[in-house]
């Protein structure tokens, strides 16, 4: 499981130009003490307050690429991330009355795994015991994410992805209680590709992607062409920053109602608490009651979140891939950096 960042940005109001926070992450990278960043996009009320690119070895979806020199126009693996975004196009589909609400049974929506459906403990799980993540399944994300014992790893190497989340051994009462799981995401997208008759990423361009104006983008996924749910976008900093924009202005773009107002609000309310922090519905929520923020977390580093009282979208990337201590290079972005320009110093 990824570790979870507490972003320090309850007290800050005050706003800045983008140049003062960009020289200073340039220095410090210069001098070595953010080894690994790729780039920071933060606005504030919908304009730039930091875009900074760096160098650095890189990976796409677990393909090295060697030396990258990121910018903006290049993309960046989510990874974790990637959840959000599912999370979020749950919403739009379910406003299109093409998934199941939040109360139906899970496994009734696949009735080709007849074993399955049929299994009166796994009818208990409902739709939002997987957008919470309190499946009651076994699942473990604990171990690297190059071990084929990490439950997500077998998942994508399993031959049916989404048998091999719905069979998991059940170990406690849904609803009981909150475990990280990817395979939670990956039914998620499989519910919105068949309600939408679509692959996942042909359902993101033409629902979300498109009237944002993004343009570029990939959804990597397995040998099956499938896209991961979970784990598999790729973005543009300043494209996540556009969406975390969206999410700020309660779905609603230039006039357009995009994502509905009352999903966002339902899926930023704490549902589980998953110390230290609290869980939504796909978004991780500051521990604060109601949270200060909301946010996603991604393996290597990589960082998106949304303070609705500030304005405020913080973009981070990095390359950290599999460093257990990768959580903190954002940390010390936010602390560091971030934090004395909000505050005018």
């Amino acid at each position: 499981m990824i570790r979870p960042l507490i972003f320090a940005f309850t007290m800050m109001t005050a706003s800045a130009s983008a140049g003062p926070m960009d020289d200073a992450l340039k220095e410090a990278f210069a001098a070595g003490e953010l080894e690994g960043l790729h780039a920071v996009y933060v606005l504030q009320h919908g304009e730039p307050l930091a875009e900074s690119y760096f160098e650095g070895v890189d990976q796409r979806w677990g393909q090295d690429l060697g030396p990258v020199q990121h910018g903006p126009e290049e993309l960046h693996d989510l990874r974790s991330v990637s959840k959000v975004i599912t999370g979020l196009l749950y919403g739009i589909a379910l406003s299109e009355g093409i998934v199941p609400d939040l109360d139906a049974p899970l496994v009734a929506q696949f009735p080709e795994y007849e074993d399955l459906a049929s299994d009166p403990d796994r009818q208990r799980i409902l739709i939002r015991h997987v957008l919470s993540m309190q499946m009651g399944i076994e699942w473990n994300e604990d171990l690297p994410y190059t071990s084929a014992a990490n439950s997500e790893i077998a998942m994508e190497q399993a031959p049916d992805r989404i048998r091999f989340v719905l069979e998991r051994p059940i170990i406690s009462e849904p609803g009981a209680g909150f475990i990280y799981n990817g395979g939670a995401t990956a039914v998620l997208g499989a519910l919105v590709s068949r309600g939408a008759a679509m692959p996942l990423d042909q359902f993101a361009k033409e629902r979300l992607f498109a009237p944002l104006g993004i343009d570029r983008f990939e959804w990597l996924g397995g040998e099956d062409g499938i896209p991961s749910a979970a784990s598999g976008l790729r973005l543009r900093a300043q494209d996540l920053a556009k969406i975390g924009q969206l999410v700020l202005q309660d779905g609603n773009w230039r006039g357009q109602q995009i994502i509905p107002k009352d999903w966002l609000a339902a899926a930023q309310s704490p549902n589980v608490q998953a110390p230290p922090l609290q869980y939504g519905l796909h978004w991780w929520l500051a521990p604060s009651d109601p949270p200060a923020w909301s946010a996603g977390f991604g393996n290597g580093g990589q960082r998106f979140s949304i303070n609705k009282k500030l304005g405020l979208v913080f973009v981070a990337f990095a390359g950290r891939y599999n460093d257990p201590e990768a959580w903190q290079l954002p940390v010390k972005v936010v602390t560091d950096y971030l934090a004395p320009i909000l505050r005018g110093k």
